[in-house]
């Protein structure tokens, strides 16, 4: 569960701007704090996406540790779910990779009746609103920041369903 650690980041600033950004009248300043949202969040997806594997390789063995701590400290925000699959998980072996296909229409089906929302949507908007921000400048208007904070939370169960697929 290290991979949890990352998270507090983004929440905390999720917190601090929640009470902030009520109070904003300025629309254009508000689409600014989605695409800084976006931005927060997928850095720790990422930070966590790295953790699971990187734990993984060190529970397999030390130098295998070594060596995929190596490996995805150069990910660098390539974390788009089929990335995750058949670029990452795929390279531990096809079992993982089904596991955690597997696992994922399972969880996003659950989450999907509980809660009305679409986790991978969710995370492939918040990864496609950070790059138009981060790379581009470009600020989506068309979401709220409450979607971005949705979203946020929504994307979680993609980072969970992997660390649960790399624990076995």
């Amino acid at each position: 569960m290290s991979y949890v650690k990352h998270f507090k980041h983004a929440d905390d600033i999720v917190n601090h701007l929640n009470a902030v950004i009520p109070t904003l009248t300025d629309p254009l300043l508000q689409a600014k704090y989605v695409g800084f949202v976006a931005v927060a969040a997928v850095t720790v997806y990422e930070l966590a996406i790295k953790s699971v594997f990187i734990e993984f390789g060190t529970k397999k063995h030390r130098v295998f540790g070594t060596f995929t701590e190596s490996y995805f400290d150069r990910i660098n925000g390539k974390i788009r779910l089929p990335t995750i699959k058949d670029d990452y998980i795929k390279r531990f072996g096809e079992r993982y990779k089904k596991r955690f296909e597997k696992k994922l229409e399972r969880i996003s089906e659950d989450y999907l009746r509980k809660n009305k929302r679409d986790i991978k949507s969710s995370y492939g908007n918040l990864i496609t609103w950070r790059n138009d921000f981060a790379h581009e400048g470009r600020l989506r208007t068309t979401a709220t920041y409450s979607e971005a904070v949705q979203s946020y939370e929504d994307g979680k169960e993609i980072i969970r369903c992997l660390a649960e697929t790399m624990r076995s």
